[in-house]
C-alpha cells in the first residue's frame, strides 16, 4: 500500500513517520527543500495547557484594539480578500463561551495523546532533541490578567491539569538568577518543551534511512482526481500515485484542497522568533507572557524569543516593528534582561497555518474518498504534531483512533 503525503513540516513527517512504521511504502512532497519550515523557528512548546481554541470569547474586542498597534501581539491586516473576509465572519461566529467549552476537553486530550507519543519517540535510536518537562511559566503583570489566568488555571485543574497559581516570590525561587518584575504566573507543570532545530532533521533523517522517499522542492501543481479518488499527485517534473493522500502542507493546505474541489476555511499567521545562541541570562522554565502574548524558551543553551499573530496572505517582508514590539516586552517582565534589535537576516518568521474556529482540521474527506487531512494547527503544530500523525495512519489503517477526533472534522464548515 502507497501513501503520499503532501508536506515536509512536523505534521506531514509526523504523518510518514506512523504511517511507515504500520507497513505503508510512504513518499513525501514539499515545496521546499523542507529546512526551515514553520517546525523550525517555533518555541518548541508541548502545551496540554492550551485548550483555549484562538477563536475564543473576548479575542474579538481585544483583537480590534491590537489592530490599531502595529506592534501589538494579534493583527489582521485589513484586505478585500474574499479569503481573509470569509474567514473573519467564521471567527467571529466561533469566538463563543459554548464553542470555548465545547472545544476544551477535545484539545486537552490531543495535547495529552501528543506528549505521550513523544516521550515514546525520545527513547527511539537516532532520537535525541532535547525534550524536558518543566512545565510552562504563564507570566502576569496587571490584575486583569492575574484574575483571568488563575480562573483559567482553576478551570484546568478541574480538567485534571497539574496546574499551581504561584506568587511572585515563589516564582522567584524557580528563577533565583532573573530580576522579576510582576505580580505571579501559573504554572502549568503538565507540559514540556523541545528543540525543534534537532526534531525535524532527526525525523528526516530517520524516514530516509527507512526507506521512506523525500522529494523537497516538488510543489504540487494539480490533483487528478478519478471518480472521487486523487488518482495522481502532479509536480512540475514528476507525477505520484497512492492509495492514500494525506494533505499537510500547512498554510497552503487551502489551495491543496481546492485542487480536490473542496474547500479548506484557512489563513496564515505570520509570526516570528529570534535566538540568542549566547545570551547573559538564561530563563530555567519556559514563559509566556500573557499581556504581552510573547514566548520565551531555553533550548538547547540558547534562548528564543518569539510571538506576534498577523493574520493577512503570505508575504515575505519582515515587519520589524512587530520584531520591536517582542523587544520591548522582555524587560517589562524581567528587567535585567536587555534584548537589542535582532539584525534582520537574524529573524525567523513563518506562516501559522490558522482556521477559524482555532481548531485544526483531522479526519478524512467526505468529497475525495482516499484525502486525509491533517492541517489548521496555528501555534500547536509541534505539540500536536505525533498526535496528528498517528491519527492520520490509524485513519488510513480504517483503524479507531485513540482519541475523539470528531469536532475537527475537515468538513465542519462546509
Amino acid at each position: 500500500m502507497k501513501a503520499v503525503v503532501i508536506g515536509g513540516g512536523i505534521i506531514g513527517l509526523s504523518s510518514a513517520y506512523y504511517l511507515q512504521k504500520s507497513g505503508w511504502d510512504v513518499t513525501v512532497l514539499d515545496k521546499t527543500d523542507m529546512t526551515d519550515s514553520c517546525s523550525y523557528g517555533n518555541l518548541g512548546m508541548i502545551v496540554p495547557s492550551h485548550f483555549i481554541p484562538l477563536a475564543a470569547p473576548g479575542m474579538l474586542s481585544q483583537g480590534i484594539r491590537w489592530m490599531f498597534n502595529n506592534r501589538s501581539p494579534f493583527y489582521v491586516k485589513p484586505s478585500l480578500n474574499p479569503d481573509l473576509i470569509g474567514w473573519g465572519l467564521k471567527f467571529m461566529k466561533s469566538a463563543t463561551p459554548q464553542h470555548l467549552e465545547r472545544s476544551g476537553l477535545p484539545l486537552l486530550n490531543l495535547n495529552l495523546y501528543s506528549k505521550k507519543l513523544y516521550e515514546t519517540l525520545q527513547h527511539e535510536p537516532g532520537f535525541d532533541f532535547g525534550y524536558e518537562n518543566k512545565g510552562i511559566l504563564m507570566y502576569f503583570k496587571t490584575e486583569k490578567f492575574a484574575e483571568e489566568e488563575i480562573h483559567l488555571g482553576e478551570k484546568a485543574r478541574s480538567m485534571g491539569i497539574d496546574v499551581e497559581p504561584l506568587t511572585k516570590a515563589q516564582v522567584q525561587l524557580l528563577e533565583p538568577e532573573t530580576e522579576l518584575d510582576i505580580l505571579g504566573a501559573v504554572h502549568y507543570k503538565c507540559d514540556s518543551h523541545l528543540y525543534p532545530n534537532k526534531l525535524v532533521p532527526q525525523l528526516i533523517s530517520h524516514l530516509r534511512s527507512a526507506g521512506v522517499k523525500m522529494h523537497g522542492h516538488s510543489e504540487v501543481k494539480s490533483l487528478d482526481v478519478v471518480n472521487g479518488r486523487v488518482k495522481k499527485v502532479i509536480t512540475a517534473d514528476n507525477e505520484f500515485e497512492g492509495d492514500v493522500v494525506v494533505m499537510a502542507a500547512g498554510s497552503w493546505l487551502s489551495q491543496l484542497a481546492k485542487m480536490a474541489s473542496f474547500k479548506l476555511p484557512l489563513m496564515p499567521g505570520k509570526g516570528y522568533s529570534f535566538t540568542y545562541r549566547k545570551p547573559e541570562k538564561k530563563l530555567n522554565v519556559p514563559a509566556i507572557l500573557c499581556e504581552a502574548r510573547v514566548a520565551i524558551t531555553q533550548m538547547n543553551g540558547y534562548m528564543r524569543y518569539g510571538g506576534t499573530m498577523e493574520i493577512g496572505p503570505v508575504n515575505n517582508k519582515i515587519n520589524m516593528n512587530r520584531v520591536q514590539g517582542i523587544v520591548e516586552s522582555v524587560p517589562k517582565y524581567f528587567p535585567g534582561i536587555q534584548l537589542g534589535m535582532p539584525a534582520e537576516k537574524d529573524i525567523w518568521y513563518g506562516f501559522r497555518p490558522c482556521s477559524p474556529d482555532g481548531l485544526p482540521y483531522l479526519g478524512r474527506s467526505s468529497k475525495v474518498k482516499n484525502v486525509l487531512v491533517a492541517g489548521g494547527h496555528a501555534m500547536s503544530g509541534i505539540s500536536l504534531g505525533p498526535a496528528s500523525g498517528k491519527v492520520m495512519a490509524d485513519l488510513a489503517n480504517d483503524q479507531k483512533p485513540e482519541v475523539d477526533i470528531s469536532i475537527f472534522d475537515p468538513q465542519r464548515f462546509s
